[in-house]
């Protein structure tokens, strides 16, 4: 049970994190994966080579749970990939936790990705039917796969054969022997960084962990381009043309940290543009202006800021509640939004207060808050998304529900209210949340993912997905 049954909030799959050449791989890349907890809670792992040697340690729960002195005593090496996640595809089990690595006649790799692939279950029966044997229920494993049976004759064409046959977002990092392997996917759905550290280089889903370990951010990877870092240096190639760029929207509305630049844009700023945008079309008189933390603080203070009225922390976060909380009866975990989330009384009481979050799913926690902010005495609760309703399903990589669980996908916006018990509610429009976050491109969209906005999505969605009743 995971924490969609206290909260309706989105989750992603992954954060991956990669290093070549530095004397401690190791505590470098657990610092990384630290920087990338907020990615994926469920499992982490790091393998490290040592002259070709692999190491491997990865464990369920958080990046502090799965590593002691002992565990990292034992990772030694120059080479490393870390990985933390949360999965959307594949079961929740030591198994599946990456980085995965697989044995070959001309040695172990190993692959840490963050993404999701639409064609995995067409691949893995094709695999299947030719004799492949499966350990893991992932779509890594896919990959893996794919590059063992692939007739190119250099590991960098394998892994070149192996992309063009993918189909998803995807974001790579592969270890053979003492070489690593980086890829993003055509779209560039998800973020994946290039950063220096003296002579060492680093890779990692946010710039965030750049600036953990000291490293200075150097350049995004690119849509369809693969680097390889290995003893002659760091090169590139293309494995495909670059698609109409489509960064998912997500990373800057929620997922991503706010210290965090996504291609330049700084997330924190961004979402406050969000806020202030906000302010511009759904503008109501109200006394304080509060957001439901971390991740809508930001575009609350824009909110704020926009408008003249105070922010103020009329919502507090529990810090040290688990991420899973099981209860024996409904009514009990109907409490269970109380354990993480309270209201100050003190600062709501008797207000008119505005309410900001980046997104509604399903409604059962703009539910639980609305309510919770009326039974500490608000007055009124007036209910701004930073974001537009999300309507459809996504197949990349984000946990959201089947779309027959999304309420935005059959309900209208004076019915949404009603459900959640606000005074009003208004989401954000898709042309201003493009304009909001800033990215300049000629291309239609400005280079975003908007699917779970709108349903057009930028790759082929297999008919297996449909025949779920996803779309």
């Amino acid at each position: 049970m995971r924490d969609e049954f206290i909260f309706d909030e989105l989750n992603e799959e992954c954060g991956i994190f990669g290093v070549w050449g530095h004397i401690d791989a190791a505590h470098l890349s657990y610092y990384g994966l630290h920087a990338l907890q907020h990615r994926g809670q469920e499992s982490a792992g790091i393998v490290t080579s040592d002259h070709g040697q692999f190491r491997v340690h990865r464990g369920m729960g958080l990046v502090t749970e799965v590593f002691d002195d002992t565990a990292m005593e034992g990772l030694i090496g120059s080479v490393a990939i870390g990985h933390v996640r949360y999965s959307t595809t594949g079961e929740s089990s030591l198994a599946n936790v990456q980085p995965l690595v697989f044995r070959r006649e001309d040695g172990p790799i190993a692959l840490a990705t963050n993404g999701n692939l639409v064609n995995a279950d067409r691949l893995r029966r094709e695999l299947e039917g030719s004799g492949s044997i499966f350990q893991t229920t992932t779509d890594t494993e896919v990959i893996a796969h794919l590059i063992a049976r692939s007739r190119e004759t250099t590991l960098e064409g394998r892994v070149k054969d192996t992309l063009n046959r993918l189909t998803g977002a995807y974001a790579i990092i592969i270890m053979a022997g003492e070489k690593l392997i980086v890829a993003q996917d055509p779209h560039g759905l998800r973020p994946l960084s290039l950063g220096l550290l003296g002579d060492a280089y680093v890779f990692a889903s946010e710039t965030c962990a750049f600036d953990t370990v000291g490293a200075t951010y150097v350049r995004e990877v690119g849509p369809g381009e693969m680097l390889i870092v290995d003893s002659t240096g760091i090169r590139n190639e293309r494995f495909a043309p670059a698609a109409r760029r489509a960064v998912c929207s997500f990373e800057y509305i929620y997922f991503a940290r706010p210290d965090s630049d996504i291609e330049g844009i700084n997330v924190h700023l961004a979402r406050k543009r969000l806020g202030r945008q906000l302010a511009l079309e759904a503008t109501v008189e109200a006394d304080v202006v509060t957001g439901v933390p971390d991740s809508s603080t930001s575009a609350a203070i824009g909110y704020a800021e926009a408008t003249g009225i105070p922010y103020e922390m009329g919502l507090i976060k529990n810090r040290y509640v688990g991420r899973t909380f099981i209860q024996p009866s409904q009514e009990l975990r109907e409490q269970g939004v109380k354990m993480k989330l309270s209201a100050v009384r003190k600062v709501v009481e008797g207000k008119r207060v505005v309410m900001v979050d980046d997104s509604l799913v399903r409604g059962t926690t703009s539910r639980r808050i609305v309510k919770m902010l009326k039974d500490a005495g608000a007055r009124e609760v007036h209910v701004r998304i930073s974001s537009p309703p999300v309507r459809y399903s996504c197949f990349y990589g984000i946990d959201t529900a089947d779309r027959e669980q999304l309420i935005a996908a059959s309900h209208s916006v004076e019915e949404i209210r009603e459900l959640i018990g606000a005074d009003s509610l208004q989401f954000l429009s898709e042309e201003s949340m493009i304009s909001a976050i800033g990215r300049q491109s000629e291309e239609p969209h400005c280079g975003h993912c908007l699917a779970c906005f709108n349903g057009k999505y930028p790759t082929q969605i297999e008919s297996v997905y449909a025949l779920e009743g996803k779309r």
